[in-house]
Formats: C-alpha cells, structure tokens, sequence
C-alpha cells in the first residue's frame, strides 16, 4: 500500500490541503506496516508451530525404537534417543546452521552463522534455526535404531557429533540452500534446468540417516543370534507392540510438521490476492498427500504381508506406514493426491522386497531404517522425477523458465535426472564420511560391545539397572520375602 501526498492534494480545496494529504496518507503508512508486522507474525508462528510437531517426531522415534528392541536394551536406546537432540541441539548450533545455511557461500559448504554470530538476519531468524535443527536430529535418530542393541554407547557420542554438526549440514547445504549446486532455489545455473526437488527430505534427512545406518549395521554385524549356523533368519522381536504402534502414531502426528512444515511460511498468495488459493492451499495439499501415501503403503503392507507370510502384523504395518511417508517427503508439494496413493503403494514393495533382500544377505537392522529410510527415501525422489505436476512445481519453486516437471506428466528426463544425481551424492557422501568413521571405531575397538555384554544387555552393564523392574514374592512359613 503506497500513498503520495502529491496524489491526494488537488482534492481538497481548502489551504490545508497538503497537510491534510500528509494527514491521511501517515495513516495508511502506518496501516501497511501493521500488515507487513503481521504477516511476518503469522509465518513465524506457523514455522516455529511446525517446529514443535516435527520435534514430537522425538518422543515418536524414542517410542518405536524402545518397543522394537528386547527388554534388556530399553534404557540404553531411550538415552541415545535423548542425547541424539542434546548433542545434534549443541552442534547444530556450533558448525551445523552455518555449514548448511551460511549464505552467500559457495555451492559446496556454508561459510556464516557458526554459533549463531550475525543472527538474525534479513534472510533467518531464530525459528528458521530451531526447525532445521529440528531436522538434523531426525537423521541422528533414524542412524541409532540400526545399530540398536549391540553398540558401545560412546560410537553413539562420536556419530551424532559428526552426523549432526558436519555430514549432514553439508548435504543439506548442497540441495537446501540458495547457495548449493544442486539446489532448485538457484538464481542461475541449475542442474538439468531444474534442480534437485527434495522437499522436506527424501534425500536429505531419511536417505543420509539410513546409509548411515546402513554402514554402521553392516561394519557392526548381525546381533548373537539373529541367524542360525545354517544362515536362516532368527526373529528377534521387540520387546514391545504397544510401544511401536505409540511411536508410530506420534511420528505420523509429527509429520504433519515435516512435510507442511517445509514451506516455511503460509501467508503467501499465488497470483492475484483476494483469491481463496494460496500457500495456505498448498499446505493442506501437502497435508494430504502425506497423508494418503502413508495410508496406502499400510494397506499394502498388510495384505502383502498376510500372503508373503500368512498373518497380520502390526509391526510390518507400521514401518510399512513409515515407509510411505518417507518416500512421499521429497514430492508432497508438488504432486496431486492420486499421485501419492500411486507413491504408497509402491514404497511398502521396495520396503518388503529390501527386507528380504536383508535376510539373504543376513544384515541386521533391529529397526528396518536403512530399507525403510534409504531405500523409500530413494523411490521417494526417483517417484517425484515421474509425477511432480508443472503448476505445483511453478508455484512453489517458480523463478526459472521452462523448469523440467515429472517425466511421465510430459516435463521431460530433467528433473528425475536431478534426482538421480542427488541419490548417487549422498550415497557417496554419507558412505565416504560415516562409513569412515564406522569403520575407524571397529578397527580402534570403539564400536561393537562384547558378547557378553550383549548376551546380559546395556541395561545392565552400561546403565546402572533394567528399564521395568519387577517384584516377585514368595510365600513362606515365616511370610513374605520380597526377591
């Protein structure tokens, strides 16, 4: 709203006139600031709303990890669980923002920001900060459940130290940031013509934290006991169905902030205003997609389950659940609902068919997170390369002329080569990096416990007692005797 005195003075006819110009448009000045104040207000209170539903996603991965391992181990992977938001919240803050986001910067590492210095700016404030870290300590969390029951409690010190302050703020930076070279947020040179689509993390948050996981599993070995002398796969069940569905539910309440969350601001308008579709439709959009791709992959899940395997399972059902959704992350913006139904279904096959693949090559993952998230992660960007929808991509990326849209919708093979070349980088990335580091901490006798730690549980020999305590009684001559 702009206002000139010069406009309004030939109105009046009296000698006040300038002054009463000058009056009457202070006014509207002050009007437009209100709006300016205001919307800044909203979409700071729709990020840092966001925030906390994705930091829910905490108590939901503390949730599921705690039922998927046996009783013995319940305290060691709960503490894990805490200090993956306590240590990520400490070098997130150091090195990781700014390695990320430290703009202007080259298009490999982020170079401003480290320990918050110049902050805020004109392009960050400190709920921008808060949820990415919030994001940060997503990969952590997802890296510890594969390596669960069977890892010295200082490799889980060492591991969310570098993942959270070094391996994945880099990756982040590469796809994220404005400054990276395979961002789509570039104001020149992008990659195809198109850059890399990862919305809210396909790639970056749930493909970086599974190969992790999958080098520290695979370094690690199979837990005792988890294949017998034959080769054949033992089921070693959590200890906990109740515990799996409450954290998959709260992941699923979380998500709702992930994926939403990631537009970053909602009081945005595509085309003229007054219209009733904005950013605020595109949200509830998202909403939704995220929402029937997890649905779908479930279903799927079940009735492929119950004739793979002739029963129901509800914890094949959940990471099933789990599965789509991570899959649907990189593309929930800028695909229509009919999509993400397409995008479930086939995620809980690429989860199924890892699973088995797993067991042939008898690698362990207490939690599935390496096939669930680095490999639904993967579909998840390679689906958004075939079904990513023209208007969707304009409306929330815009900027470049003719950017490629999905292959299968008519945008040609730009965009899913992009999301190629982003599953070839953070494979190789995260695996030269946190492979690395896996195996440094096998050869310096840093990484596995001893057999007879692992037979008797953490819980007992790294924490000081058993999550649940129990008290037997016995009945005697003399009376009780508590045992």
């Amino acid at each position: 709203m702009d206002c000139s005195p010069a406009d309004l003075q030939g109105l009046f006819g009296t000698n006040a006139s300038s002054a009463a110009a000058e009056y009457i448009c202070g006014r509207f000045d002050a009007v437009s600031s209100k709006f300016i104040d205001t919307g800044y207000a909203v979409d700071n209170t729709y990020l840092l709303f966001s925030t906390y539903l994705v930091f829910s996603m905490q108590i939901g991965f503390a949730m599921l990890c705690a039922g998927s391992v046996r009783a013995k181990n319940t305290m060691n992977i709960m503490l894990t669980n805490v200090l993956d938001a306590a240590t990520g919240g400490c070098f997130y803050y150091l090195f990781g923002f700014a390695l990320a986001f430290g703009t202007p910067s080259n298009g490999f590492i982020g170079r401003h920001f480290f320990g918050l210095s110049q902050f805020p700016s004109p392009s960050f404030d400190y709920g921008f900060f808060l949820f990415q870290w919030a994001f940060a300590i997503a990969a952590a969390g997802i890296t510890s459940g594969s390596i669960a029951e069977r890892t010295q409690f200082s490799a889980y010190l060492i591991y969310s130290s570098l993942l959270t302050g070094l391996v994945y703020p880099i990756a982040s930076h590469w796809f994220w940031s404005v400054d990276g070279w395979a961002s789509p947020g570039r104001a020149d040179g992008l990659l195809f013509g198109s850059g890399v689509i990862d919305f809210a993390g396909s790639g970056v948050v749930h493909m970086v934290g599974g190969i992790a996981g999958l080098w520290g599993a695979f370094i690690e070995g199979p837990r005792i006991g988890r294949f017998d002398h034959s080769g054949r796969a033992v089921a070693l069940r959590g200890h906990s169905g109740t515990l799996v569905v409450l954290g998959t539910l709260l992941l699923w309440f979380g998500w709702y902030g992930f994926n939403p969350g990631s537009f970053v601001n909602i009081l945005k308008t595509y085309g003229e205003s007054g219209s009733f579709y904005g950013q605020w439709s595109a949200v509830a959009r998202t909403a939704v997609t995220t929402t029937l791709a997890g649905s779908t992959a479930a279903l799927t899940t079940l009735f492929g389950k119950r004739l793979l395997a002739g029963h129901w399972n509800v914890t094949d059902v959940c990471n099933g659940l789990l599965g789509g959704f991570a899959a649907i992350t990189a593309g929930c913006s800028v695909v229509d609902p009919w999509a993400a139904v397409i995008c479930g279904f086939f995620s809980a096959w690429v989860l199924i068919g890892l699973n088995m693949l797993a067991e042939k090559v008898q690698y362990d993952d207490p939690l599935e997170a390496a096939q669930l998230h680095g490999g639904c992660g993967a579909w998840g960007l390679i689906f958004t390369g075939l079904f990513a929808k023209k208007e969707y991509v304009n409306q929330v990326y815009g900027g470049a002329e003719n950017r490629p849209f999905g292959l299968l919708l008519g945008g040609g093979f730009g965009l899913l080569g992009a999301q190629i070349v982003q599953i070839l980088a953070v494979t190789a990335w995260v695996s030269v990096t946190m492979g690395t580091m896996f195996f440094a901490l096998h050869k310096l006798n840093l990484l596995r416990i001893s057999h007879e730690e692992e037979m008797d549980g953490m819980d007992v020999t790294s924490h000081g007692g058993l999550a649940y305590v129990y008290e037997d009684k016995v009945h005697n001559k003399g009376g009780e005797i508590q045992l």
